[in-house]
């Protein structure tokens, strides 16, 4: 019942929970080449007119009209297990302007995902979406509601790889700091390390684990000391060119209340592992 739940939640932060509104009714112009004006990269942008929270994105990939992958990080709840997506593959039905994408995350669990398209161009597009669930034989019907996704013309997997330095943060607190350095490996995951007193930097040891995906602009890393709770941070990629690096996320304070935070980091050209 738990993994039951816990897709049940995915919906909830991906197409958002809400009142149903139709964006357009001009279904034909919709409808089409969809299936040609739907290839590439997409971020959700918006959940029933409301910007998004970073830690609450998932990037869509269209790579055929018949295949697509999606990548989420999403930690709500401790009494519910994690979700940790990057580049789950998802089956793609276009018929007019409506788009079922059916995935498979577990051998228990089918997920498939009604996106009726009610606008689109080249930078964004936006839908209805309902999410339907089928977890050991029992199905359930998440509500509907209206997501706005923005394209995605960059992917940062390849230039985020090496290690990197921590500059400036700007907007509030965040695990990390201006005492560290992480260093992206080409196989998903990464290392910390802090400076000691002595001017040395070392690897923090403590770790069982620390992974990372970088799926377009979204970059989600999590990680575990050994004895504590899992940790997670998401980020959005701003830009990296001559050896720098800015994140940017969207916040949300315990009031309701929205902030920025940021954080530059200079590329470091010898590891401190050498």
């Amino acid at each position: 019942m738990k993994r039951f739940m816990q897709w049940v939640i995915v919906a909830a932060m991906i197409c958002g929970f809400g009142g149903f509104t139709s964006c357009s009714d001009d279904k034909d112009s919709v409808s089409d080449r969809l299936g040609e004006k739907i290839i590439g990269g997409w971020i959700t942008a918006d959940r029933n007119g409301k910007p998004l929270m970073t830690n609450e994105k998932a990037v869509y990939t269209f790579v055929a009209d018949v295949k697509a992958y999606l990548s989420v990080s999403l930690n709500i709840d401790p009494d519910i297990p994690n979700v940790w997506m990057a580049t789950a593959a998802a089956d793609v039905v276009i018929r007019d302007n409506k788009m079922t994408l059916t995935s498979h995350p577990d051998k228990n669990t089918t997920v498939v995902e009604e996106l009726t398209v009610t606008a689109i161009n080249a930078s964004e597009f936006t839908a209805n979406q309902k999410v339907t669930f089928t977890y050991n034989g029992v199905t359930s019907n998440s509500d509907e509601g209206i997501i706005r996704f923005t394209s995605v013309t960059t992917d940062y997997n390849d230039p985020i790889l090496g290690l990197w330095e921590c500059q400036s943060i700007t907007g509030g607190e965040t695990n990390n700091d201006d005492n560290g350095r992480l260093e992206f490996l080409d196989n998903g995951s990464y290392r910390f390390y802090r400076m000691t007193t002595g001017g040395e930097w070392q690897a923090v040891t403590t770790r069982e684990f620390q992974n990372y995906f970088v799926d377009g602009t979204l970059l989600a890393t999590r990680w575990k000391d050994v004895g504590e709770q899992e940790m997670r941070e998401w980020w959005e990629i701003v830009s990296i060119s001559d050896d720098q690096m800015q994140w940017t996320a969207l916040r949300q304070n315990d009031n309701g209340s929205t902030f920025q935070q940021g954080v530059t980091w200079k590329k470091v050209k010898i590891s401190p592992a050498e």
